[in-house]
């Protein structure tokens, strides 16, 4: 799992609506310094997503229509259909040999899913408004 340029591409879209109003991908792309290819392909996924919708036309762009105090980052990581697996040991799918030969049991892999765990219910609890605000010291 790592945050990738896509993920933080993302949270700039995110930042740069912020304010609620209507913004072109290509001044978004300027203002919060993305390649524009990029831009608008998180766009389109955001929007997939019902965190944003698109106005085409000459007077057309994109606005925010999910609430930022409810997106969280592990929304983000799905939405941009990232991995925030950090192995693939506790992967649902992965098929260890070393458990199949061992009587499925591996205190490696009960400490990776505990692990697992706690990094998804981070995830889950950090919301992008968040985020855009300063934190007090």
């Amino acid at each position: 799992m790592i945050i990738t340029r896509e993920i933080d591409y993302a949270i700039r879209v995110l930042r740069a609506l912020a304010d609620g109003e209507l913004h072109s991908v290509q001044k978004m792309s300027e203002t919060e310094f993305i390649p524009c290819h990029f831009a608008y392909k998180i766009v389109k996924k955001l929007e997939k997503a019902n965190m944003l919708a698109i106005q085409r036309g000459v007077m057309g762009g994109c606005q925010l229509v999910g609430d930022l105090a409810k997106i969280s980052l592990y929304d983000v990581f799905g939405v941009m259909g990232e991995d925030r697996i950090i192995s693939s040991c506790v992967s649902p799918t992965h098929k260890c040999t070393w458990r199949h030969g061992h009587g499925n049991r591996c205190t490696v892999h009960d400490h990776l899913c505990n692990l697992q765990s706690s990094i998804d219910d981070e995830l889950k609890n950090i919301f992008i408004k968040d985020l855009l605000c300063e934190q007090e010291d």
